[in-house]
């Protein structure tokens, strides 16, 4: 027993590795794919990049770690019943269940091991992302002067150059226009060429200009005319012009802001927010009436001392009956006014509730995303090893066939379940666990049939089938 269980290790162990890092490049690339345009063009570290990706690929472990796990025993298990490995094994005497005995251990632990990831590292690795996802995509373009074409990444300039030469250095043509917004100065310079360069420490843009003119324009606002002062012209051989780039370096926002988020927060802290959040709807269900009772009045007509109270028992139409017909039109409008108040309070407290109990589904949502993802390992493992013992088909071709689709099956349930959980429409329990509920019968249905060497996707059989019921059919004819 003990070599068989080391061959069947053996054979799971290296096309689960092999998958898996499949799948999160995979993933990797549908991630770059998708920020890409965020991504170019800014000037970046390579580390900020490589940052990036490191904690992308910790959060694609909830999507790749399930689709590994039941590609890898599709793989594992085809490829022993093709190898007639698994028809060996049953003929010396043990069972398929007894087989997999260490397979079901290894998956246990790895979908411990996958609870714990996403109670304890999946929280940081989506605090670390979301923030510096952040600051990426807020992050200006880097600074480039083209070549006919105003720039006005600078604040306060707009940059123009008619030509460039191939060193990338050398200007010819440049205009420079400066506005300040504080004083209302309108500033031209023009140079017939020019050097551009960036100081030591990265943080300036210096234009070294050759061969122009100046002009400022002085709109000072005093109410007296002085063209001395308005406007002046200064012409140059050399200067220099320094314009500062912090705005392009890049800044990172503090965690602190996004730990809040629902995928950022542990089981411990989703309870808590999930408990606090319950407070609050409790507290403000409780102070509705509270807010709106002082709008209810309760009036009483004295007519007569011989009639000291009419109620509307006394009257068989409406309540305006028991109002004077002087008092009536009053009493339309101050019921209108109290009216009004109390659907604007009631309409506030129904937001309220509604912006609580959408928080408190998501806090659910994501407290039960920790419980399914280890579970969804052991379900689709419980779906593939059957189902390659009954394929008997290794290496990526229908393996990787049947595996797409049953993970297309489970992943566009749980989308769908969880969408309708986060919109109020079922229970966000049900919806969390909806996909897994559906999958887990299909699992035992391939066990069984995988214990008893069914030919579920056997051509031939159901050719045999269809054979036979057409010739009954022209026997009867």
């Amino acid at each position: 027993m003990k070599k068989i269980y080391l061959l069947v290790l053996k054979a799971f162990i290296r096309p689960f590795i092999v998958t898996f890092f499949i799948v999160m490049f995979v993933l990797l690339m549908l991630f770059l794919f998708k920020y890409i345009d965020d991504l170019i063009g800014k000037g970046f570290e390579w580390y900020v990049i490589l940052q990036l990706m490191w904690y992308a690929s910790a959060t694609n472990v909830a999507m790749a770690l399930p689709l590994a796990m039941l590609l890898s025993s599709i793989m594992t298990f085809g490829t022993l019943g093709e190898n007639y490995e698994l028809v060996a094994i049953k003929s010396s005497g043990v069972s398929l269940q007894r087989a997999m005995m260490p397979l079901i251990i290894t998956v246990g632990l790895m979908s411990i091991g996958a609870f714990l990831f996403s109670d304890y590292m999946l929280p940081v690795a989506n605090l670390k992302m979301g923030s510096l996802l952040y600051d990426v995509r807020n992050q200006k373009a880097a600074f480039l002067i083209e070549e006919g074409i105003f720039n006005n990444s600078i604040r306060g300039y707009s940059i123009k150059v008619n030509k460039k030469d191939k060193d990338g250095q050398t200007l010819h043509g440049v205009l420079i226009y400066e506005n300040n917004p504080n004083t209302g100065n309108v500033n031209t310079l023009m140079a017939k060429t020019g050097k551009m360069y960036r100081s030591a420490d990265d943080q300036y843009l210096i234009l070294k200009l050759y061969d122009g003119v100046r002009y400022e324009e002085n709109s000072s606002g005093r109410g007296v005319y002085d063209p001395r002062k308005e406007f002046k012209r200064y012409r140059f051989k050399e200067t220099e012009q320094k314009f500062d780039l912090s705005d392009f370096k890049m800044k990172r926002t503090d965690e602190n802001l996004f730990k809040s988020n629902y995928a950022m927060l542990n089981i411990r802290q989703l309870r808590y927010y999930r408990d606090s959040t319950q407070r609050e709807i409790d507290s403000n269900v409780n102070t509705i009436f509270n807010n709106i009772k002082y709008n209810y009045r309760y009036f009483l007509f004295r007519d007569t001392a011989k009639h000291p109270v009419r109620t509307i028992k006394n009257y068989a139409n409406t309540v305006l009956d028991i109002i004077p017909k002087d008092e009536r039109v009053s009493a339309l409008t101050n019921a209108q006014s109290e009216l009004n108040s109390i659907k604007n309070t009631l309409s506030l407290k129904v937001e309220t509730y509604t912006t609580y109990s959408q928080s408190i589904r998501r806090y659910i949502i994501e407290y039960q995303r920790k419980f399914t993802l280890s579970v969804s390992c052991l379900i689709l493992f419980s779906v593939g090893a059957p189902l390659g013992a009954i394929i008997r088909k290794g290496g990526l071709g229908l393996p990787v066939v049947m595996s797409i689709i049953f993970f297309l099956i489970y992943h566009i349930i749980s989308t769908i379940g969880e969408k309708s959980a986060k919109q109020g429409d079922i229970s966000p329990i049900w919806g969390m666990w909806i996909a897994i509920i559906v999958l887990a019968p299909l699992g035992m249905f391939l066990t069984y049939k995988a214990t008893v060497d069914s030919a579920l996707f056997d051509i031939d059989v159901y050719k045999r089938f269809f054979q036979k019921l057409f010739s009954r059919k022209k026997t009867k004819a």
